[in-house]
């Protein structure tokens, strides 16, 4: 048996459950005994009481009763790490954009979800293993993109860093600009959308394919579940009246906000069959979400940048995107060049 410890929380090691960090650290100690040890007050935290799921920070004081040497314990299987194959190591070790000790942006392409869920067992959650880059851990997620949606993604490469970057995107202090081609041109050319938002179950018997309904926003307080919503959008240029590009800003952080918005306002995301409709007819309020001819059926929209003050260097972070190929060949055919776009489409409304 060792003798009672007192280990101070490092950094590399804040923001997590007490279990998980003796775990790292004690790692024959099972769960059932560290759960114990927590009831019984032998486990405590800066003096007093804790339980397993009490989360840690740097600098905190871990009293530790004497443990079992590991080999009077019964081993535990360890948890078998994922292996990437070669092929996607390659391919997601391509999509890095920017990096340095505690930040990766990556360029996730359309396609890929971000997370694993219902018959997804191939993401950038699970990829992640290959961008350890020398690290002890892989990268964490700290905000998801649809799956079909391309662009800027941040994945924090320690506990602290994931929870400094959560907090800053939820408090609203990263900017991201998305680009889009959408049906038909909106007007105003520069404007806001502040439709609230609540969840419309699926037709799946479990609900799948669930999707956003977009609200007035004097029905919002009235309607279970809805949430507030507001996107900026800017229209760059057009072609006829028949399609834009289309520059937007989230102000909120909504699931699936920006294609329900634009949807609602008549002018659904190109390839955006889930709000804009498998057509190309405008049935009175608005163009349907295929554009025809030889332009991609796949959804235009790109997490084209993000912005954020770095929590280590306090300098600012802009991390930029380029287009990912279906999109490229669509503005090689309207004639665009990502150039033509001012850098803060936004800048008159600040």
């Amino acid at each position: 048996m060792s003798r009672v410890q007192t280990v101070t929380v490092g950094p590399g090691d804040g923001d997590q459950r007490l279990d998980r960090w003796l775990k790292r650290h004690f790692p024959h100690v099972q769960q059932g005994s560290i759960e114990k040890m927590c009831r019984k007050g032998e486990i405590r935290v800066d003096g007093g009481r804790v339980k397993a799921s009490t989360r840690l920070e740097v600098g905190n004081q871990v009293r530790i009763p004497p443990l079992p040497e590991p080999s009077e314990t019964p081993a535990e299987r360890p948890a078998a790490t994922p292996r990437v194959s070669d092929a996607d190591t390659k391919l997601i070790q391509s999509c890095v954009l920017w990096r340095d000790d505690h930040i990766i942006a990556l360029n996730k392409p359309p396609g890929l979800p971000t997370q694993g869920g219902s018959k997804q067992t191939r993401h950038v959650d699970g990829l992640a293993e290959a961008l350890r880059f020398g690290f002890e851990d892989k990268p964490r997620l700290v905000h998801r993109l649809d799956k079909d949606t391309s662009g800027v993604l941040l994945l924090a490469r320690t506990r602290e860093m994931a929870k400094a970057l959560t907090d800053a995107i939820r408090n609203r202090q990263t900017r991201k600009i998305y680009w889009a081609v959408v049906a038909g041109v909106p007007t105003p050319y520069l404007g806001e959308i502040k439709y609230g938002l609540v969840k419309a179950p699926g037709h799946g018997k479990g609900g799948e394919g669930e999707k956003m309904r977009t609200l007035h926003p004097r029905e919002i307080d009235s309607t279970p579940g809805a949430q507030r919503a507001h996107t900026l959008y800017a229209t760059l240029y057009r072609v006829a009246g028949r399609a834009a590009w289309v520059a937007m800003e989230p102000v909120t952080g909504r699931t699936h906000q920006l294609r329900a918005h634009m949807a609602a306002i008549g002018h659904p995301i190109a390839g955006d069959g889930k709000y804009g409709g498998s057509g190309q007819e405008n049935m009175g309020d608005g163009w349907g979400a295929q554009l025809g001819g030889i332009i991609s059926r796949k959804l235009h929209l790109h997490a084209r940048s993000i912005t954020f003050l770095h929590p280590v260097t306090k300098k600012p972070v802009t991390v930029t995107a380029p287009l990912p190929d279906h999109m490229v060949e669509t503005w090689n055919t309207f004639g665009w060049t990502e150039d033509l776009a001012a850098d803060d489409p936004f800048e008159s409304l600040q």
